[in-house]
């Protein structure tokens, strides 16, 4: 019987991760299991998705507040810190910030505005243009910011990220003066001592600062981007991607995930035969229309990936062959010359017009953004994804 269903996509629960625990084999043994209890079987090109979460939980790559405190204190010493361009967060940034106050003397807290780097806004665009205010040139200061704006809370959280922001660093006695701007250049009339907290413009920031007479210039994939006395540690990424743990501690991207992506593959191989393909993915890559927040927190999708998930999807668009090269065509016919182009396409169709309208996107961004709203970000208990059919086509 001619198959009627596409890309299947399956969250799997698997039991709670602990530090310590063998992630490879809780994976695979989750993957093998769920296939005999739901009585599907396992495919070439099948593919395995794994929350970082999980990987990092295992790898115990956690650090605390005095942990990120003593990295800054050894780096900015008695120094006011600038901290510009932090996302509004409290998973994903607010215990980082009482890491970073506990280690500083004074900080300057610079934000972005009408929105963070993600899209949590500070005030809506269109108030901006009621009170004629350019986010591009105008620099405010914290009474400025209330005088034309007053108190905004997040639209999801109910958070006033300035007020309870600018409470963590001053929880420990520090002093905090909070500015808006979104250049760079303007912390330096402040101080020439910068943390910058931006995720995927970093290092043009951080160019920037140092071109315009910055001094000590970090991001944060420099705090802990070493162990601290024990602590976890990512060498790539620091604190970027961290979440979380505890009111005194952050649970760290994971480290080295690329032998544990080869390690499934292989243990795959071994029990089933088939060539299964696997990754590790944080956040996906995808923007909500209502709270205009871009998801991607993480530095990226997947920190590792088997080598079958590399590279851009190499498709044409059914409705443009359809409606253009085939618009004569009804039916069978139809099927049987789409089908026939579909064979015999080119192994590169970049440019092509039987390509518009298709996503162009690496695979492991579109893979790792499935996964991310398969699994969720709450209590659905999947963080192993097990996808099928992604890489057929209308042939298959």
């Amino acid at each position: 019987m001619e198959r009627v269903v596409g890309t299947v996509v399956r969250g799997l629960r698997c039991p709670i991760i602990n530090q310590g625990d063998n992630i490879e084999e809780i994976v695979v043994d989750s993957v093998l299991k769920a296939s005999e209890v739901e009585a599907f079987k396992i495919n070439d090109k099948d593919i395995v998705t794994v929350t970082e979460s999980i990987v990092a939980r295992a790898q115990g790559n956690y650090a605390t507040i005095d942990h990120i405190a003593k990295d800054v204190s050894s780096k900015f010493g008695e120094d006011t810190v600038g901290v510009i361009f932090p996302i509004l967060s409290r998973n994903r940034f607010a215990i980082c910030l009482r890491g970073i106050a506990k280690g500083a003397k004074k900080i300057v807290l610079m934000l972005s505005y009408p929105s963070d780097e993600v899209g949590n806004h500070l005030v809506d665009l269109d108030t901006l243009d009621e009170k004629g205010i350019n986010p591009w040139t105008d620099v405010l200061t914290e009474q400025q910011f209330r005088e034309h704006f007053g108190y905004n809370k997040h639209t999801f959280t109910g958070v006033d990220y300035i007020d309870y922001y600018k409470s963590l660093v001053e929880e420990y006695g520090v002093e905090c003066e909070v500015i808006f701007s979104n250049n760079p250049k303007t912390i330096l009339d402040y101080t020439k001592n910068v943390l910058t907290c931006d995720i995927h413009t970093r290092f043009r920031t951080k160019r920037i600062l140092k071109a315009n007479g910055g001094e000590k210039i970090y991001s944060l994939d420099d705090i802990l981007s070493e162990s601290i006395e024990g602590s976890g540690c990512n060498e790539a990424y620091g604190l970027l991607g961290s979440n979380k743990s505890t009111e005194n501690s952050v649970k760290l991207f994971p480290r080295n995930c690329q032998p544990i992506v080869d390690n499934i593959q292989q243990m795959l191989k071994e029990k089933t035969g088939k060539d299964v393909e696997v990754m590790i993915y944080g956040d996906g890559a995808f923007k909500d229309p209502v709270g205009k927040i871009w998801e991607l927190a993480d530095p990226v999708v997947s920190p590792a990936f088997t080598a079958g998930l590399d590279g851009t999807p190499n498709e044409v668009k059914l409705k443009y062959l359809a409606d253009n090269n085939f618009a004569d065509l009804r039916g069978e016919e139809l099927k049987q010359a789409i089908s026939q182009y579909i064979n015999n396409k080119n192994e590169d169709l970049t440019g092509a017009m039987e390509a518009q309208g298709t996503t162009p996107r690496r695979l492991t961004d579109l893979i790792g953004s499935l996964s991310d709203l398969t699994s969720g970000s709450g209590d659905k208990g999947t963080p192993i994804i097990f996808i099928q059919g992604y890489f057929d086509n209308y042939t298959k």
